[in-house]
């Protein structure tokens, strides 16, 4: 009796196995994708970062954007041009030339150059910090809590002085710090060249109210429009025209350099030899502002 139960329960088990069988092959043909050979290749010639820098959410993603036309060879910031050529070369599409963008922050004051700051006893981030009314005079500087600094994985992003500071040697343009900035004053911008102009303020108020809350704010006077076409001012504050920002246009605007009464105008980047020559008697620090915006109109205050 025993052995026929056996034999019983070995019968039972070989036609579910035949079972499951036939219905994982019809599965596997009923619901088979066709997949683009060039996905897997251009996956391969992506570095596998996942950093999200080319606005995708991995790099699987990305390539498969590529293969399908949604995306240019010369979005991933980890692989560089290198990168950008292999993908090209595996679509078999020409490259067209396009400047690598890096993170900017345009603020440029210190902690001793704030005013009207307060004690802050909360949780040391950006994000928590900038719910709280009354932290630092300025609403729309940088908080010096070292949220994009923590976030960034290739430490290129360090505080100093209550500053966030980008390192260009380390950089790669993952753009993660931009993402986790609270206030948005981290903005992704074309570098068309090893360095380029910025101006390192982004207080939109007028400039006796600039005045108040931080000792170098841009003032908002103008007169870097009027001395240079590089430069327009607008809602009270200048910035830079980056689609016209070429040697030509730089050179040109060194009055401008000059003339601003915060010397809020500067350069970030890894300069040249022949770029720390021009301008070796200007202070070279400081960050660069592109499409202005930040958060701070969008934030609920509490306190």
């Amino acid at each position: 009796m025993t052995w026929l139960i056996v034999i019983l329960a070995a019968a039972t088990m070989l036609v579910l196995a035949v079972f499951m069988a036939y219905v994982l092959g019809w599965a596997n043909e009923a619901f088979h994708v066709e997949t683009d050979e060039r996905v897997e290749a251009c996956l391969e010639a992506l570095p596998g970062a996942n950093c999200g820098g080319c606005g995708f959410v991995g790099c699987s993603d990305y390539a498969e954007a590529v293969v399908a036309g949604k995306a240019e060879c010369d979005r991933c910031p980890v692989g560089g041009p290198a990168c950008a050529k292999k993908l090209a070369e595996i679509l078999g599409v020409e490259l067209g030339h396009s400047a690598p963008y890096r993170p900017v922050v345009h603020c440029g004051a210190t902690y001793e150059q704030r005013l009207g700051r307060h004690a802050y006893d909360g949780e040391p981030r950006c994000t928590a910090a900038n719910l709280v009314a009354g932290v630092q005079g300025c609403t729309y500087g940088c908080l010096g809590f070292g949220d994009c600094e923590r976030v960034c994985e290739f430490d290129a992003i360090d505080v100093i002085d209550g500053l966030a500071t980008v390192d260009y040697a380390k950089c790669v343009g993952c753009g993660a710090c931009a993402k986790i900035c609270p206030r948005n004053i981290i903005h992704m911008v074309p570098f068309n060249r090893s360095q380029v102009a910025a101006i390192a303020c982004s207080n939109k108020d007028f400039g006796k109210d600039v005045k108040a809350v931080c000792k170098v704010g841009c003032l908002g006077c103008g007169a870097c429009q009027r001395l240079s076409d590089l430069f327009r001012v607008s809602d009270n504050i200048a910035h830079v025209e980056y689609d016209q920002l070429d040697e030509k246009a730089l050179a040109s605007s060194r009055k401008a350099f000059d003339k601003c009464p915060s010397n809020r105008i500067v350069m970030v980047g890894i300069p040249a030899e022949k770029d720390r020559a021009a301008v070796a008697d200007k202070d070279t620090s400081g960050v660069v502002e592109a499409e202005f915006e930040t958060t701070v109109d969008q934030t609920t205050w509490h306190g």
